[in-house]
């Protein structure tokens, strides 16, 4: 099978699709919307794709693809997230004056890089960074990426863990064209047919009290929500669409009730997966 992933051979999600397919052919695409639309396509038959990390929070821009694509959620992974602040041969903590990394890496590894007076920017992913360094071989420069990386293009670790944070950890969705293809690899997370972590998207109708009622539901059925994040509409200023996952009996006739009695509230309900 061919698994789609945003970044190159040593990012975070090169590592995460390695662990869920071991024996698979991964496909580096330049974005997330590149290896999301690949799936549609039927290019590949997986994407994997980080949508939050502990520390920083939501990846927007993967949770606006899902509500707005065709793919179904197949399962998640949670992938600890070490970050290292990496240079060439001969650079030190002295010597860095910048560092390059992705926006959420700079993020976690803001303290560290605010104690140390270094400059930042901003890259596509961390691999890419940690290449970047390699190839200009200016010991001013180093990236924030993962051991792994840095063993991959022959860099040295200048400082280990400088995210700071022992539980940083990034969650993946496993995401395919097909509802029902679970995928419950390695470190995926688990559950039996019944009851599972389901994940809702919506936006709910202008009427007073609709998201409330929605949310409601849950508990009413005996749903207990996990997640919540609301991401604005586009196109629609201050209108905004909501991401929940709810633990509980999937499949029965209590939760096709619930799904009928959101639905009612919502101008859109999209039942993304389950894991």
């Amino acid at each position: 099978m061919k698994i789609a992933y945003s970044g190159i051979e040593g990012a975070f999600a090169n590592i995460a699709a390695k662990r869920i397919f071991p024996q698979e052919e991964l496909i580096s695409f330049g974005d997330f919307r590149s290896a999301y639309e690949a799936v549609e396509k039927g290019d590949s038959e997986y994407a994997v794709l980080p949508i939050e990390n502990s520390y920083a929070g939501e990846v927007g821009q993967v949770t606006d693809l899902m509500f707005q694509g065709s793919l179904f959620v197949n399962g998640v992974y949670a992938l600890n997230v070490k970050q290292n602040l990496l240079g060439v041969e001969g650079a030190s903590l002295a010597s860095v004056k910048k560092v390059v990394s992705h926006p959420q890496a700079l993020e976690q590894s803001a303290d560290f890089i605010s104690s140390h007076g270094y400059e930042s920017e901003e890259a596509v992913n961390t691999a890419r960074a940690a290449r970047q360094v390699a190839e200009l071989g200016d010991r001013s420069l180093a990236a924030i990426a993962s051991e792994d990386t840095a063993s991959l293009y022959g860099l040295k670790i200048l400082a280990e863990g400088v995210n700071g944070y022992e539980d940083n950890s990034t969650r993946f969705a496993i995401l395919s064209r097909n509802e029902d293809a679970r995928v419950t690899v390695g470190a995926a997370e688990k559950s039996d047919e019944k009851n599972a972590t389901i994940i809702l998207m919506f936006a709910v109708k202008n009427e007073a009290g609709a998201l409330v009622k929605v949310l409601n539901k849950l508990g009413e059925f005996g749903y207990n929500m996990s997640v919540i994040h609301s991401r604005p509409l586009k196109g629609l200023a201050w209108t905004y669409y909501f991401y929940i996952e709810a633990e509980g009996e999937y499949g029965t006739e209590a939760y096709r009730q619930m799904l009928l009695e959101m639905e009612y509230r919502c101008s859109k309900l999209k039942v993304l997966g389950r894991f």
